[in-house]
């Protein structure tokens, strides 16, 4: 009877564990089936390469190649001024006035005085000539020699001290007519004649050069870096064009010729500055908008489809599939967009192998299968109440 039951134990025991095994390798089956089955199917395309002209955009400010504050050089009152606010002038135009009197009396009282110096030096000249020919042959002592050298060195340095004075007083005279110091268009005038103005006490008017004109903008470090790699060189002229601040571009072409020769700290750019002919007077001094400025050479540029392209909160983003075909999303920058393709900026090497198809389905970090086509889904079937309700709608129609 024991032996009977211990049978019975041992074959209900192996039962059992025959039932447990076959329930692991039932779920291990399920699962690699599931794993095979739920795997996504995903498009993959290789990165590719073309050739294009980099361009960068900045913010940019129209700067005056001469900004000249006019001011007065000597001190008296206003006279005249001979030109309107906004007028185009050209350099060595008289612009003011000033009363010029009392300069003209000083430089005639200075003129009368270097004509007496000039007499008495011309005297003392004779003089000491003479000197000299009577001490060569002993007829006067070298004292007295010696004394009419040092008279006729005298008067000649008072010859000099007067011309020096009257140099002076003409040139303080030829201040009294104001003259434009470079060609441009003159500002506001901020003082008006009968004032009295001194030297030296702040400008009369500004005059701005108007043809050619400056372009300034800063550009950041790493796009100023990538430039001078493409170029092979810091040191090229550069294409460059202006858009104003309405959007419209600039007719003309500037020419980048300046880069600044330290980064801005606090921005970390660097300024540039670009050369604009300005015949029609389009540009104007202080007038903000953009600038584009273009590499002189072509640069092998990464290329992906745009429908590759994915947008989050943190940004655009791709799908790159490794060769163990796990995908991974990195964040790209796009340097522009050109129909079904981008070109990429940042984030993406060519050559790397991304996803194109699919994209619905992957989760990063877990394998997919690369397919070259994605099957077509299955249209639907509407449920029998949509069946019906089309039905009646045609019969409805078919009566009518």
């Amino acid at each position: 009877m024991r032996k009977n039951i211990t049978i019975i134990v041992c074959v209900v025991f192996g039962l059992i564990l025959f039932r447990y095994l076959l329930g692991v390798y039932d779920t291990h089956k399920s699962k690699v089936k599931m794993q095979k089955v739920a795997m996504p199917e995903v498009v993959v395309d290789t990165v590719k390469s073309q050739d294009i002209i980099k361009s960068f955009e900045s913010p940019a400010r129209v700067v005056a190649k001469y900004q000249v504050n006019v001011e007065a050089r000597i001190d008296g009152y206003l006279l005249h001024s001979f030109f309107k606010e906004g007028d185009f002038v050209k350099a060595g135009q008289v612009l003011f006035e000033i009363e010029p009197q009392g300069y003209e009396y000083a430089m005639q009282q200075a003129q009368a005085n270097l004509k007496s110096a000039r007499a008495k030096q011309v005297y003392y000249d004779k003089q000491s000539a003479r000197a000299k020919q009577l001490v060569d042959k002993d007829y006067i002592a070298k004292a007295d020699y010696d004394n009419a050298v040092a008279q006729r060195d005298s008067y000649r340095a008072d010859y000099q001290r007067s011309l020096s004075v009257y140099n002076d007083a003409r040139r303080n005279l030829s201040y009294t007519r104001v003259k434009a110091p470079v060609s441009g268009r003159v500002g506001m005038i901020t003082v008006t004649v009968g004032n009295f103005v001194r030297m030296n006490a702040g400008a009369l008017t500004t005059i701005n050069s108007v043809n050619p004109m400056y372009v300034a903008f800063p550009m950041e470090i790493n796009d100023f870096n990538e430039l001078v790699r493409i170029d092979g060189s810091a040191n090229v002229k550069r294409k460059v064009e202006y858009i104003f601040s309405n959007g419209q571009k600039y007719d003309v072409i500037g020419v980048q010729d300046f880069f600044d020769n330290k980064v801005d700290e606090a921005s970390g750019t660097i300024t540039l500055r670009a050369t604009f002919k300005n015949d029609r007077y389009k540009l104007m001094a202080g007038d903000y908008g953009r600038a584009i400025i273009y590499a002189t050479k072509t640069d092998p540029t990464p290329v992906i489809p745009t429908k590759a392209i994915q947008e989050n909160q943190e940004g655009k983003y791709v799908y790159i599939v490794s060769n163990d075909n796990i995908p991974k999303l990195v964040y790209i920058k796009v340097l522009e967009h050109k129909g079904d393709i981008s070109l990429i900026k940042e984030g993406l090497k060519i050559g790397d192998r991304i996803a194109v198809g699919g994209l619905q389905q992957i989760i990063p970090g877990v394998e997919v299968k690369i397919v070259d086509k994605l099957p077509e889904q299955p249209q639907k079937k509407p449920n029998i109440f949509v069946r019906l309700f089309r039905k009646i709608k045609n019969l409805i129609k078919g009566k009518n």
